[in-house]
């Protein structure tokens, strides 16, 4: 396979994962009738199963096996495994309850803001550095926020909780460099004992959704863990073709169809505010994405060189 099929067929693995990212709230809606934590625990238990039972099938057993004997005697990496795991099951928490509580603009406009956050992030904590189209990028996305804030009268805890934890996870998996299906069992091995008992004290309560009453729910409940682990799968053989700039305008996709399902499928209001938010929030992600082509270091160059002829 030469270069350019090999990036054609990344760039349909990846659009393909945030396609499944984008409408996976269909699949949650259909457990509205169960709680968001019981949902959460299903999700991370099946999860850890079904990506080993892939790991398995794959040959990559003793990949997972070795990365966790290397993660237990490496303290800091494994704190790092322990945070990641706290933060992603935070993101998916907050993202669940979203969905089940017809809040799935705000939803979206978490995943629109987390590459911004992302990018603040590693200014902050890995010391890197912001081009001016960055900086008005961030100008224009506090706008929208700001907006938000005012028209809702309160803070948009959803979508800067789903873009903080989101771009905190990320910045914590910058320590944890292993293969993308070894690193979601390692996550999900953290939490899935604890998974486990709180699905086992709800079996105990007689209060668990799960192999009580209907089998579609408990199906959709054990499939979970499908609807987790695939689109990651995918995303992983995309990643791996393509340059990180595709990949930055392809994420797009998710929270774009997420905010569609919202408005036109579960008719969610999207009023005039709404859309002056998301209008300011659309051109920080378009000057952002302009800011890491070509044009746009070439356009951060030329102004460095004006601004020192002036001084």
């Amino acid at each position: 396979m030469n270069n350019r099929t090999e990036q054609q067929a990344g760039v349909l693995y990846a659009a393909f994962s945030y396609i499944l990212w984008g409408v996976l709230p269909i699949y949650w809606k259909l457990l509205h009738h169960v709680n968001a934590d019981e949902i959460l625990a299903n999700r991370v238990f099946w999860s850890f199963f079904f990506v080993a039972a892939v790991l398995f099938f794959n040959k990559k057993w003793n990949l997972f096996t070795g990365t966790l004997r290397g993660f237990a005697k490496n303290k800091k990496q494994f704190a790092a495994l322990a945070v990641a795991s706290l933060l992603i099951s935070i993101n998916w928490f907050i993202y669940i309850w979203a969905v089940n509580t017809d809040q799935m603009i705000e939803a979206s406009l978490g995943y629109y803001i987390n590459p911004l956050v992302s990018v603040l992030l590693g200014m902050v904590f890995l010391k890197e550095r912001l081009t001016v189209m960055q900086y008005v990028s961030f100008a224009l996305a506090a706008a929208g926020v700001l907006i938000m804030t005012i028209s809702y009268g309160q803070f948009p805890w959803i979508a800067m909780s789903l873009a903080g934890s989101f771009g905190l996870y990320g910045l914590a998996k910058k320590l944890i460099k292993v293969d993308s299906a070894v690193g979601l069992a390692l996550e999900t091995l953290v939490v899935m004992p604890l998974a486990g008992i709180y699905i086992g004290y709800l079996f105990f309560k007689g209060t668990n959704s799960l192999f009580a009453g209907s089998w579609s729910t408990s199906l959709l409940l054990a499939g979970a863990g499908v609807a987790t682990a695939v689109p990651l799968l995918y995303f992983a053989k995309g990643a791996q073709r393509i340059p990180l700039a595709t990949l930055g305008i392809l994420q797009y996709i998710a929270p774009t169809l997420t905010l569609i399902l919202g408005v036109f499928v579960y008719h969610e209001t999207f009023s005039t505010i709404h859309l002056l938010a998301f209008t300011f929030i659309w051109s920080a992600l378009i000057l952002y994405s302009l800011s890491r082509t070509k044009l746009g270091t070439a356009m951060t160059v030329k102004w460095k060189k004006e601004k020192e002829m002036q001084m």
